[in-house]
Formats: structure tokens, sequence, C-alpha cells
């Protein structure tokens, strides 16, 4: 283990300290600006500035620098406290600074307000990702502060999503361990997080596993045998469900960056079929990039890899047949659905792994609705995902705004605009609830397409509605 780099002389600010501690690791550890970018997906000129201080850092650059620099910590800690200590100079301002954020991949025909997208983004664990209207009818997206998104939920639905003191990992710098078993601890506060995640969505949660995962590192040091290859395994599981938060967000980098994390740590567990949930996982993440040939050769690989009868091979094919159907062929992406299913029907009827326990025919029908919506079939997509909303158990409040507000654009495609209103009212509820950035890129996508129907009443609603939900260009 390296010790600590004598960081560069700082200029004048927090922001330049920070900077100077990144290059000052960047140089120890031996790579370019260059080399680094390569391996952290950050562009060059970014990190540049960033070094310099002449550009604030993002947490998830931050992030990125501190693991592959094997930082230990140290650049997570000091980003930490400069942004504690400015949110204490701002404490007494009326109103949240809003950052103005890059939209998901799947918004078209919109822009944003930005020099450099990609580099400005505001990263979700700073605020939550929105839809605004411009003055001159654009949608771009915004960022919310998590104090402000905190003060439009119930009390109560905060407390619940926050609180994980109960069942909290000891803290990295207590020096005790607690009475109970940390990982029982964490493991408990796994189960908690994704039960709120679908009452909540992903932005209270964030946080919160980001903190578990820096207590898993420390306690890792001091573990040996079973208790480190649990813990470790555990670390995975975690870092795949910080990806998942992050997918949901819009967060699209972070949620590549979690998901690679994950996936290299399966490795290390030796545990053949978390590697292969986490590869399915990845190409569910390149259908929501709209990238198709990365989800379809994900897929491949994580059916290749799974079991036979193993549920995870219906997963794997479930989420690469979207992909036909980002490419444009209807006949390929019908016949990878039947291989779904036809793979679901063979599977195990009582599967030993806890992966993937969620898919049934229903599952891959919805999934199914999408592709449809995506090859211009509009009716028989919006007549699926009315199955599917019908089905849903009603704990899962976030799925049901995502269901609705796809419906809601497969209506408008087929030319329901009445009802396409009317179903967007809905989703967007759920979607100001949740902050789910799979709810918000669908409705600005919705917002778009109702454009054309300004007659119709329950389209003027959503429209009101939407420029009520979401804040105004300044």
């Amino acid at each position: 283990m390296g010790q600590k780099p004598k960081a560069l002389t700082p200029e004048a600010g927090p922001q330049h300290e920070l900077g100077a501690e990144m290059r000052a690791w960047r140089d120890h550890r031996g790579y370019s600006l260059g080399e680094l970018s390569k391996r952290i997906n950050y562009s060059p000129s970014y990190m540049a500035r960033a070094e310099r201080g002449d550009q604030a850092a993002s947490a998830d650059l931050v992030t990125a620098y501190d693991h592959e620099l094997r930082a230990e910590g140290a650049l997570i800690r000091k980003y930490r406290r400069i942004r504690a200590a400015a949110s204490q100079r701002h404490e007494t301002r009326d109103q949240p600074r809003v950052h103005v954020s890059y939209q998901g991949p799947d918004v078209s025909n919109s822009s944003v307000l930005l020099e450099d997208r990609a580099e400005g983004e505001a990263t979700s664990s700073e605020g939550i990702s929105v839809p605004a209207r411009t003055d001159d009818g654009r949608i771009i997206f915004v960022s919310i502060s998590r104090r402000a998104l905190l003060g439009t939920l119930g009390t109560a639905a905060a407390a619940a999503a926050l609180s994980d003191a109960p069942a909290a990992a000891v803290s990295p710098t207590s020096g005790t361990l607690p009475a109970l078993n940390p990982i029982e601890h964490l493991q408990a506060t796994r189960r908690v997080l994704i039960d709120n995640d679908n009452l909540f969505g992903p932005y209270q949660s964030i946080p919160i596993v980001e903190r578990q995962m820096a207590a898993m590192k420390s306690l890792r040091r001091d573990l040996r045998g079973e208790d480190r290859r649990q813990l470790l395994q555990l670390h995975t599981q975690y870092a795949e469900l910080a990806g998942w938060f992050h997918q949901d967000a819009g967060n699209f980098r972070a949620a590549q960056h979690w998901t690679r994390e994950a996936l290299e740590l399966s490795h290390l567990t030796g545990d053949n079929e978390l590697t292969t949930y986490i590869l399915a996982r990845r190409s569910q993440l390149a259908g929501d990039m709209r990238d198709p040939i990365e989800a379809l050769d994900v897929a491949e690989a994580a059916e290749g890899r799974a079991e036979p009868g193993s549920r995870l091979a219906a997963v794997a094919a479930t989420f690469g047949a979207h992909g036909y159907a980002l490419q444009g062929d209807a006949n390929a992406c019908k016949r990878a659905y039947d291989h779904a299913h036809d793979l679901r029907q063979a599977m195990d009827p009582n599967p030993h792994s806890p992966w993937g326990v969620w898919l049934d025919a229903a599952y891959i029908e919805v999934h199914r609705a999408q592709s449809l919506n995506d090859l211009g079939e509009h009716q028989a997509a919006a007549e699926s995902f009315g199955r599917a909303i019908a089905n849903l158990p009603a704990g899962f409040h976030r799925d049901r705004g995502v269901y609705l507000a796809r419906q809601a654009v497969a209506l408008a495609g087929a030319g329901e605009a009445e009802e396409a209103g009317r179903t967007g009212l809905q989703a967007l509820r759920i979607g100001v609830e949740t902050g789910s950035g799979r709810i918000t890129r669908e409705l600005a996508r919705l917002d778009e397409d109702l454009g054309k129907w300004h007659s119709v009443i329950t389209v003027n609603e959503f429209k009101d509605a939407m420029r009520d939900a979401v804040l105004k260009q300044a």
C-alpha cells in the first residue's frame, strides 16, 4: 500500500485544493491524463480543468479517481468536507442551487443549456434530475438539490427512506465492532433499500449505499476467511444496487461505473451466478442507453454463462431482445422474446439462486411492450402496458409510474391523444413523488409528442401539470 502522495501547492480556494490532490494522486500512480481518462471514461479536458480548479469536480469524477488511483477514500473524504463546508455557508439561502444536467438518450430533439453537456453533468447524489420547459418550449433537464427534494416529500416517507441508522454498518473510524455481526447489519440495510426503492425512488437511497460501501471497504481490511468472502460478495451486491439506483435516476455514467465495479468484484467472489446476473444487468443498462450492440453482446455472454435450466438465462434473453428493437429488426425481436419465454418455461421450477426470482411471463411481456413501442407498433404496446399495469402488485409504486409513462407514449403514438394526456398525468404524479429518471424521460418525450393536439383538454391539463411540476428556465 503506497503512502499518500504529497499534494501540489494549492491555489486559493477548496476547489483548487481538491484538484491539486487529485493530480497528486494521479502522478503518484504514474498515469497521464489520457491514460486515466480511458480507464474511468471521462474526457481529459474535463479532468484537466478539475485538476486545475477551473471547474468543480463532480462527486462521480472524484469517486472514479479515488477508486482507480487506490486513494482509499482520501479524495472522497476531502470532497465531502468541501461540500459540507459549502453547505454550511449557504444554509440561509431561500432557494436551492440549481444545476442544469444533460438529458438521457431517450429524449429526442431536445437540447441542454451547457457548453459541454457530459462534462457539466450534475451528479444524482447532488440532486434530482427533472425535465424543465424553457421559455421557447423546449424540454431540458435540471437538477434540484437533495434538500429541496426532501421538502417535497412527506415527512414519514423521507424518514423511512433515509433512516438507515437501525441497520447501518459500523463506522470505519469507530475502532470497535457493534454487538451484532456487521455483515448482518449490511444485509438488513440492503433489504430496506430495495423495499424503499419502489416506493420513494433512488435519490434518498444513493447516499446510504455509498456510505455502506465505504464501510465495507474498511471492514475488509480486518476480516479473513469466510467472513471476508461474505463481505466481498455483499460489497458486490451493493455495487450492483448502486448501479441500478443511478440507472433509474438517469445518471448513466454513474450506473456504468458501479455496474462495472460490481462485475469486477463478482469475479473475486467466485460466484458464477452473481457474475452472470450482473452481465445481464449490463445488457439492461445498455438498452436504457439505446446501445443495441452492447445490449445484444452482453446478453449473449450472460446467457452463455448461465447454468442449464437457470432463470438467469431467461433474464439475459429478455434484456437482450430489446437490442433488436433498437436496431429496428422486428422479426429478430419477436424471435428473441419467444426464446426468452421458452427459456422461462424450461427453467428449474425450484431455483436455488436468488437472482432474477421476479422474472415471469408478465415481466417478459412488459419488456416486449417497450420494444413494440420502439418498433412503431404503438397500439399493441399500449394494450400490453395496460395489462401489466392492471396486474402490478400495489407495492410497486415507481414501476407503475414507469409503465404508465410508457403507455402514455404508446397511446400518443397510436393517435389516442385524450387517453395519452390522462395517463401521462397519472405517471407525472408518481414521477414527482419518486424522482425516477425513467419516468421523467418518457414524460419529456410525451410532452413533445402531444404538441400537435392543442384542443384536447387532457393534453392541455398534462402540459399545464408538467409546467407546474418542473423548474422554468431563469
